[in-house]
């Protein structure tokens, strides 16, 4: 085997030319689909992390019965939402967890009436983790002792035509389906370039939730965050086997509509991935089918030097893999420092299309550098290689010494 490795090697050389004009393409290939492939994955991370933030946590847990109402948001308060808090806080992955209450009403200014979600929230925990608190351009934030002040989105200051300090009146639908009226004053706006959720999503005190919703000491909703994402089923299982008398839901199921668009990206980049390792393949086989008829009579002469057929397609099929793992190899080199690189300070990224991707995506992409996944793209693409070989190995075994040697 180590004869046949050497002369496969100094074989792939013979044709230097037409070798790196191939290993360029290989490489140029791969590292292009490297980097894609880090720019994407990157970007989700960024989204479903932004995503999870935006709405308070990895895992929601509500009430029994909240989940078949969940579009109604039905006030249905927890039973002990503090040996929830303390419960999760016991789970090696969690990293904060607060109460909430939830629950549809409108907004009203001189400009007119509009819907809204209010959430009570308990800000002193909540802003470590929140994009709303992360993405405030105007006033503060909440604070637990404020009375009728709100956060409001920019998109809703802008449809109601109001600003910092202004009072609005603020309708809120309580436990038994009746409307509470508040007068609120705007102590602050957040601004993420995300307007659904700045036109439609406003925020109280927990505190002041209570007094209004007639909740005192309440909530009818813990959030959980955790460390990243993907970390929820276990958590869940340990939750629902401590307390298994709440509904835990994680965020993919609060939203399934994100996770559906982030996977058709995902089969978007894998088909254009198939491409680009399909193309390289089509390549190596024509590489390999040229150096099997330009070489028939070395065919021969090795058949008549006594190599076995079985040898002979070793031979080229290694010649093959060496172009492979050339092109491999220097794909990585060139792709790597630039992940590397992005996924330290990240790409700029800007669009004037909208869009709720766009805005949870924020204007920079860190790239996945993981050596993960270089290695498994450049074993995918030695992988086609050795199968873009076979059939000219093969065809070159199946010469006749005799009728190679006469070959002109």
């Amino acid at each position: 085997m180590g004869k046949l490795l050497k002369m496969s090697w100094r074989n792939v050389w013979r044709n230097w030319r037409r070798t790196l004009i191939a290993v360029i393409a290989i490489a140029l290939g791969l590292a292009f689909l490297i980097f894609f492939d880090g720019m994407m994955s990157g970007s989700a991370q960024t989204i479903y992390g932004n995503a999870v933030r935006l709405m308070g946590g990895n895992v929601q847990v509500h009430a029994p019965g909240y989940r078949e109402k969940a579009r109604r948001l039905p006030l249905l308060p927890l039973e002990d939402p503090n040996a929830v808090v303390q419960t999760a806080l016991g789970q090696p992955d969690v990293v904060s967890t607060s109460r909430r209450i939830k629950t549809s009403g409108m907004v009203s200014s001189r400009e007119g009436t509009f819907p809204v979600v209010i959430i009570g929230v308990e800000p002193e925990l909540e802003a470590p983790i929140s994009l709303v608190t992360e993405n405030i351009s105007q006033g503060r934030n909440l604070v637990p002792e404020d009375e009728d002040n709100i956060l409001i989105g920019q998109a809703l200051v802008e449809r109601m035509e109001v600003g910092l300090g202004d009072r609005i009146t603020l309708f809120g639908k309580a436990t038994h389906e009746q409307m509470r009226r508040r007068t609120m004053t705007i102590v602050g706006v957040y601004d993420m370039g995300f307007t659904d959720a700045e036109k439609g999503t406003v925020y109280i005190s927990l505190a002041e939730a209570q007094t209004l919703f007639d909740l005192p000491g309440q909530s009818t909703e813990v959030v959980i965050s955790l460390k990243s994402v993907g970390q929820e089923p276990p958590v869940i299982d340990a939750l629902g086997t401590a307390l298994p008398a709440y509904e835990y839901d994680p965020w993919d199921v609060v939203d399934p509509s994100l996770r559906q668009t982030m996977e058709m990206e995902a089969q978007i980049m894998s088909g254009f991935g198939f491409i680009i390792l399909l193309i390289a393949g089509v390549g190596i086989l024509n590489l390999m089918l040229m150096a099997v008829f330009e070489r028939t009579r070395e065919i021969g002469l090795l058949g008549a030097m006594g190599l076995k057929q079985r040898q002979i397609m070793v031979l080229f099929l290694l010649e093959g893999i060496w172009i492979g793992v050339l092109g491999a190899l220097i794909g990585c080199l060139i792709a790597g420092p630039i992940n590397t690189y992005f996924g330290r300070v990240g790409m700029p990224w800007t669009t004037e299309e909208y869009s709720s991707l766009n805005a949870l995506m924020g204007n920079r992409i860190f790239f996945d550098a993981s050596i993960e996944l270089l290695l498994q793209r450049a074993l995918v693409v030695v992988i086609i290689a050795a199968l873009a070989s076979l059939y000219p190995s093969w065809q070159a075994s199946r010469r006749e010494p005799a009728e190679a040697l006469r070959y002109v």
